[in-house]
């Protein structure tokens, strides 16, 4: 009896550590890619031998195709991390498309990926992820510019996969891509009047995905790390400025009047944007807890999956254990 409540209790742990121990990595979203101490630090540490590199835009200017804030690089930006490239599309580019503009935008789509990657000798992955918030009514264009991308390629093709796209699978439709990245943030629009947190909402999230044991795709999590402060001026309209915490309220010009919210004393510059007295600024951030919370809530719902951080960046990562 002894031997079985042993071997019981070291099977409970090992599934304990395989449970919390999700291999994980980050996406990089800036447009110059160079990293800092310790972001190259959290990098080489992440357990994924991968990092989820946005390259480039796609929106359309003058009714033309056009690939906006293309990627740089400096000489801090080295990694053994294999790169997969990850392009964001906008939605409305693929109402009132014709299939040779679906066949040209997907053809450029590859070339410049290709171009870049040999510019800067990154040590490529098989895959290339879009992210693009299609809806019921793009949904047969973006699909068939993700089968036509796979053509002209040759790589695995993934995508990113929001909320909503989950709930109302019959309505969006399901893209023909080898695994989906499910998006766990955005669970509401920071510019509504609302004491949630629009970053992450668990009760929210949980109406989102309780059947997202049903989804028929392979699927990857991606968890936010990232914070932001919601600035609302005398009317009541909201901006947005990112990378603030709850530290960076303790200021003798602002007016405590929670542990998120502040009220502006006096009219002056602050975190870059000029800001009037009376203004309030209302900061999002994210917890372990929340980061816990999710897991646990996935865990019973997708057997494997790998986790993607959003995003890397030293004002992130340093509130955050890894």
């Amino acid at each position: 009896m002894k031997k079985f409540f042993f071997l019981f209790s070291i099977l409970m742990m090992t599934s304990c550590k395989q449970e919390s121990s999700k291999p994980y990595t980050f996406y990089y979203w800036r447009t110059h890619l160079s990293l800092k101490p310790a972001e190259k630090t959290a990098l080489q540490k992440a357990t994924s031998p991968y990092i989820y590199t946005r390259f480039f835009d796609i929106e359309k200017v003058d009714g033309k195709f056009q690939p906006v804030a293309v990627i740089t690089k400096d000489d801090t930006f080295e990694t053994d991390k294999q790169i997969v490239p990850v392009v964001y599309i906008k939605n409305d580019i693929f109402y009132d498309i014709t299939l040779d503009e679906i066949n040209f935008l997907a053809e450029n789509v590859s070339s410049l990926i290709r171009k870049k990657q040999k510019e800067f000798g990154f040590k490529t992955s098989k895959e290339i992820q879009i992210d693009c918030d299609w809806t019921a009514g793009t949904n047969k264009q973006y699909f068939a510019f993700l089968n036509q991308l796979k053509e002209l390629s040759k790589k695995e093709i993934t995508c990113t996969l929001r909320l909503h796209q989950v709930k109302n699978s019959k309505l969006s439709g399901i893209p023909p891509v080898d695994k989906v990245y499910l998006m766990c943030y955005s669970t509401s629009s920071p510019l509504e009047n609302t004491d949630r947190n629009s970053i992450l909402d668990i009760p929210t999230l949980k109406n989102y995905l309780k059947n997202v044991d049903l989804y028929p795709l392979d699927m990857d999590i991606a968890l936010p790390i990232y914070s932001w402060g919601i600035v609302t001026n005398h009317v009541g309209k909201h901006k947005l400025i990112n990378a603030i915490s709850a530290e960076d309220l303790k200021n003798v010009n602002f007016k405590k009047l929670s542990e998120t919210e502040v009220e502006i004393l006096k009219d002056g510059f602050y975190f870059g944007n000029f800001l009037n007295k009376g203004f309030t600024i209302r900061v999002e951030e994210i917890s372990e807890q929340q980061l816990d919370e999710v897991k646990k809530y996935l865990n019973k719902k997708i057997p494997n999956y790998s986790v993607v951080y959003y995003q890397l960046d030293s004002r992130f990562i340093d509130q955050h254990k890894f």
